[in-house]
């Protein structure tokens, strides 16, 4: 896309995604920082990539920054909005170059993981960071309404037909990524005073704001989903264990909606469609989800909302 030089812009951030199952070892030091991998832990990601094709998370991406600018324009706003990976291209650091060489100096910068995580989300920060860019850093948007009513304009008509198909209410089960227990501890007296990380918290509010949006659902259960498969304990409690809980109560459908992923990409089209419904099967349940909210244009309206106010804060400074 030909940009004119602007002084502000908006720039979304993302995890990225290889376009090739043989880039798979090097994206996945980009997402260690360098560290390396035992082969078995490579072989399954290969795995698990190979059995979708494709991870479409770039070029969704891309999709909502239109989606997004054509929010702002239609406000009376006309701003670029550029987008960038952190552990694969476009990076980050390419993406910022591009930015100062079109003429910007400020942008607003959101990360497209709405619930916050100081050392995740913090790492985007940090790789945006940069003395000739100014930015407004939104680290947390869990909570907005308009995110909110995406995911339940998802959830509604998906969730309804499922259960007109079983003749009752079905059980919903919103999940989200796992980190590492280490990432979400600090000691009381860590130094910005904030004790324990925010994620798991922002998660499961996310998780209740949209199971109070869609009336009826009887009952609605939380867990982390995708493990690392190496790095020491993560937060759960697991999918697979939720769902043998869930399977020994006799529940057997389940409504399943990621609450912390924007857009299809492997953690949806492997882990959920692939082996949370195997395991679903497996204890004799039956287990669907909603569509993603990928060119979902509440969620673009909820970007473009937050985008705005960053870039007034920028040009109030």
């Amino acid at each position: 896309m030909n940009r004119k030089p602007s002084q502000q812009a908006v720039l979304l951030l993302a995890h990225g995604t290889p376009e090739t199952v043989e880039q798979i070892p090097e994206y996945l030091l980009n997402v260690t920082g360098g560290r390396p991998i035992p082969q078995e832990v490579i072989d399954e990601i290969k795995h698990r990539y190979s059995l979708i094709a494709h991870s479409p998370l770039t070029e969704i991406t891309q999709q909502q920054g239109k989606l997004v600018e054509a929010e702002m324009a239609a406000s009376g706003k006309q701003v670029p909005v550029y987008v960038a990976m952190r552990n694969w291209a476009p990076y980050i650091a390419d993406v910022v170059r591009q930015m100062r060489a079109d003429g910007i100096e400020s942008a607003a910068v959101l990360c497209l993981a709405p619930q916050n995580s100081r050392t995740s989300v913090g790492l985007y920060r940090r790789a945006v960071e940069s003395d000739s860019l100014r930015i407004d850093f939104t680290e947390a948007w869990a909570g907005h309404p308009l995110l909110i009513e995406a995911f339940a304009e998802r959830l509604r008509p998906a969730w309804t037909k499922l259960s007109d198909e079983v003749g009752a209410p079905v059980p919903v089960l919103f999940t989200a990524h796992s980190v590492p227990c280490r990432t979400i501890q600090a000691p009381a007296n860590s130094k910005d005073g904030q004790g324990g990380d925010p994620y798991a918290v922002e998660a499961k509010r996310t998780a209740a704001l949209v199971a109070a949006s869609v009336p009826g659902i009887p009952h609605w259960y939380f867990a982390f989903q995708s493990q690392g498969a190496s790095g020491g304990n993560w937060i759960g409690p697991t999918v697979e264990s939720t769902l043998e809980s869930l399977a020994a109560s006799g529940v057997k459908t389940l409504m399943l909606q990621p609450i912390g992923f924007l857009c299809d990409h492997v953690e949806i089209l492997y882990d959920v469609d692939i082996l949370f419904r195997e395991t679903a099967a497996k204890l004799g349940m039956r287990l669907e989800r909603p569509e993603s909210l990928n060119d979902s244009v509440t969620l673009a309206r909820a970007i473009a909302d937050l985008a705005r106010s960053g870039l007034a804060r920028l040009r109030s400074q």
